[in-house]
């Protein structure tokens, strides 16, 4: 199989923070990966730049913006690509679903990661999984043949949200991102708009994959990322 991974964040920084491995690992083992930014996240998601300078404007906060994520991208290895919907607060439209519909039919992802479906301190964040949830949908024919083009539904899942325990986040997939570790640590530092970040981020990895060696018995696995199945699975055997 071409392993296709498709990543969605509302923001510019969010597939570094809470998907970078993965991708990074998706890639290492000779698959693709498209991370879609639906925003820049020039007005919530940059708060350094504007203490550094009240008075910047957003385009110029926007410029900064994709000039780090499209650097986190190259570090990692993926192709970035940037909708400028616009956030605190993101709209969604009919045109947005239509135009996410297209890119998901277009490069036929096996795999998509977005955001959980709740988040008490984000207003973007649910949104893009209600984006993802409809566009996903679509592109697929809800699982049926369709007057317009549809692919194999997508596996889905929810990367982990900055307060999980607050967003109903239940991780049940761990992926062991130790060989890729790094490489989402040079990511991480590309993103200057969200310093305060690095750190959190940094230990979240080591803390998964504590999780990932008590539940595998993997003692090999040093870092890891956590997601959550939205669909369920199916396979030829249990084991």
């Amino acid at each position: 199989m071409n392993k296709k991974l498709l990543v969605v964040g509302a923001h510019s920084g969010d597939f570094v923070w809470r998907a970078a491995g993965t991708i990074a690992k998706t890639i290492e083992e000779g698959g693709t990966a498209l991370v879609i930014a639906m925003t820049y996240g020039e007005r919530g998601e940059s708060g350094e730049l504007w203490k550094e300078d009240p008075k910047r404007s957003e385009e110029s906060v926007k410029i900064i913006r994709q000039q780090q994520a499209t650097k986190a991208a190259e570090i990692i290895g993926t192709t970035i690509q940037f909708l400028d919907w616009g956030d605190y607060p993101m709209v969604l439209t009919n045109d947005r679903i239509k135009q996410l519909t297209t890119i998901i039919g277009d490069f036929e992802p096996n795999v998509i990661l977005t955001h959980s479906e709740k988040d008490p301190f984000n207003p973007d964040h649910p949104l893009a999984f209600q984006a993802v949830q409809q566009a996903r949908l679509l592109s697929s024919g809800a699982g049926v043949p369709s007057a317009f083009k549809n692919i194999d539904p997508p596996v889905w899942y929810s990367f982990e949200p900055h307060q999980p325990e607050l967003s109903g986040f239940i991780p049940d997939t761990f992926i062991d991102i130790s060989s890729v570790m790094e490489k989402k640590l040079a990511a991480m530092n590309c993103m200057g708009a969200q310093n305060y970040l690095k750190d959190y981020y940094a230990e979240l990895a080591g803390r998964r994959a504590n999780h990932a060696r008590r539940i595998s018995g993997n003692k090999e696995i040093k870092f890891a990322e956590a997601h959550q199945s939205m669909v369920p699975r199916v396979v030829s055997t249990i084991f």
